[in-house]
């Protein structure tokens, strides 16, 4: 087993992701996972990236896919014993004009962007070594659509004491109300990647607090963040920071020093704690 520290960056074969890969081969004094659901894909960024002189390292991964992560964890805990640095990064975006029908786009978003995020933390924070440090990408989408639900909804979504229970279930009713055609009655904004984004916010809120209930001495942090406005293939050429710049925030927490005990269970954008 390897003493060497890992950090594993979902959907990293391009766009923020690739650059926060990037960015942590520069920085992080260990192995560097770049994952992507195309082998061909992966595999091709990381040609890209040794012709730049970075290693970074492959391994499939399809976080809609329980036994695609169930692979990694198994890999991860053979090799490494564990895991130090987890960049939760894949997700999905409909296009502003797409014509697909609203409760479609409700459910393929939230299975990829909550969903699937949620079991990759599910199977892997356990892995989690001591001091080790987790970023959640989320989106300051996430605190608009946040006030655009009905304050009933936000007086949940904001709660200290909600669980992952109750967050699921609530993620489950948005998706069951947009089949039904009643979610904007049922006080949900007309997201569905901003609800996604709230359900990624609202987890890292319950996930800092669970490790602070069973992991306290373990020092780990965990946080949600917006890399911001990136011109990516999901947010446009009109964007106004570049995929580099996008990385910052999310690199920034994913290297927080071993002696820092902040921030943690927060929201983060340019590097500033943000309120929820």
């Amino acid at each position: 087993m390897s003493n060497v520290p890992v950090a594993v960056v979902t959907g990293s074969n391009k766009g923020i992701g690739l650059a926060i890969v990037r960015a942590l081969c520069k920085q992080f004094p260990g192995d560097v996972y770049l994952t992507a659901r195309d082998p061909g894909r992966g595999q091709a960024a990381v040609a890209k990236l040794q012709e730049e002189g970075l290693r970074a390292l492959f391994h499939q991964l399809d976080i809609d896919d329980l036994q695609s992560i169930r692979a990694l964890r198994d890999f991860l805990k053979e090799k490494y014993g564990g895991l130090n640095v987890l960049v939760n990064n894949a997700g999905i975006a409909f296009k502003v004009h797409d014509t697909t029908p609203f409760a479609v786009q409700a459910e393929v978003t939230l299975k990829t962007n909550f969903f699937g995020t949620r079991n990759v933390c599910t199977e892997l924070l356990p892995l989690m070594k001591p001091y080790g440090r987790v970023v959640n990408v989320s989106s300051m989408v996430s605190s608009s659509a946040l006030g655009g639900c009905s304050q009933e909804l936000q007086k949940k979504f904001r709660s200290d004491t909600i669980t992952e229970d109750e967050l699921v279930q609530l993620m489950t009713k948005f998706v069951e109300d947009t089949k039904k055609s009643v979610h904007e009655k049922e006080g949900w904004p007309n997201t569905a990647y901003g609800v996604s984004k709230i359900g990624v916010t609202v987890l890292s809120r319950i996930q800092a607090r669970m490790l602070n209930e069973k992991r306290k001495g373990d020092h780990i942090l965990l946080n949600a963040c917006c890399p911001g406005w990136v011109r990516t293939d999901m947010a446009g050429p009109q964007a106004t920071k570049s995929p580099d710049e996008g990385a910052e925030t999310p690199v920034y927490l994913a290297l927080l020093p071993s002696d820092a005990d902040a921030p943690h269970g927060q929201f983060v954008s340019n590097k500033t704690v943000r309120t929820w």
